[in-house]
């Protein structure tokens, strides 16, 4: 029976929303994770009658059809990219992003991945580098005598240097925009690299035209509402018990028919 299949292809699209709605709550406290969503889409109909199609030799057309559906399919696992609140750390290096924009990190192999993960330390250079030790760009490199680290709203980096009252700048820290910033192929690390679909990046300034500002000692937070998600999980488990209980149901018919021939 085709409610057999119809039903099977419920179940796995559910169970695949499952597993997505699972991802996000496990990345409740992962500093700028941003959420997603499966979206799903109706399979191919079998036209048993077509609307429209004329029904006798007077030209009577039919009013409606007969559509027989096939099931679900599974279109994509859009990412929410609204923006996370804010926390505040007190440490110098950690700096969130409120609005638009990416962090620019350089990667071992010469390429470029973006992140709104503002989680930065320094390395054994003076760098300032994510947690993995790649620097963030531009590289900005702190002096080892340097005390008083800054970072204002529009990225720059300054610090105090011994022997001076008046702090330096040193730096400034870049960041990148797309145009279609869910778009972006997310790699891990709380990282994405640019595809097609995110188009070019746009470098660009801090708290500048079409840019967000970077505040210091804080960090953005998932954009995560866990009675959201748990609502979401339930109705999930729902609809998957509910094409388990079609499978059931078809097989029960089936085997009334089938003892109709004993």
């Amino acid at each position: 029976m085709q409610a057999l299949h119809t039903a099977a292809t419920g179940m796995a699209a559910q169970e695949l929303n499952v597993q997505v709605i699972s991802n996000n709550i496990a990345n409740l406290r992962t500093t700028g994770f941003k959420k997603q969503t499966a979206a799903f889409q109706d399979l191919i109909y079998e036209h048993v009658r077509r609307v429209g199609a004329q029904s006798s030799d007077q030209g009577t057309i039919l009013p409606v059809g007969v559509d027989i559906g096939g099931g679900v399919k599974t279109v994509g696992t859009p990412r929410s990219m609204t923006q996370g609140t804010l926390s505040q750390t007190g440490n110098d290096l950690d700096l969130a992003l409120s609005g638009e924009g990416f962090f620019k990190i350089l990667m071992p192999d010469g390429t470029y991945q973006y992140t709104r993960d503002g989680t930065f330390q320094m390395d054994n250079q003076g760098r300032v580098v994510t947690a993995q030790g790649n620097p963030v760009q531009p590289t900005i490199t702190i002096p080892n005598n340097a005390s008083g680290i800054s970072v204002s709203e529009q990225g720059q980096v300054s610090v105090t240097l011994p022997g001076s009252s008046a702090s330096s700048i040193i730096g400034q820290i870049g960041i990148t925009r797309f145009i279609n910033k869910a778009g972006l192929q997310p790699v891990g690390n709380n990282q994405f690299i640019e595809t097609p679909s995110s188009g070019a990046p746009q470098d660009g300034t801090a708290n500048s035209e079409g840019y967000g500002k970077i505040t210091q000692g804080s960090l953005e937070q998932a954009n995560i509402d866990v009675v959201s998600e748990m609502s979401d999980l339930i109705a999930a488990q729902r609809a998957y018990e509910m094409n388990a209980k079609v499978i059931s149901a078809a097989d029960q018919m089936m085997q009334s028919t089938t003892a109709l021939f004993r």
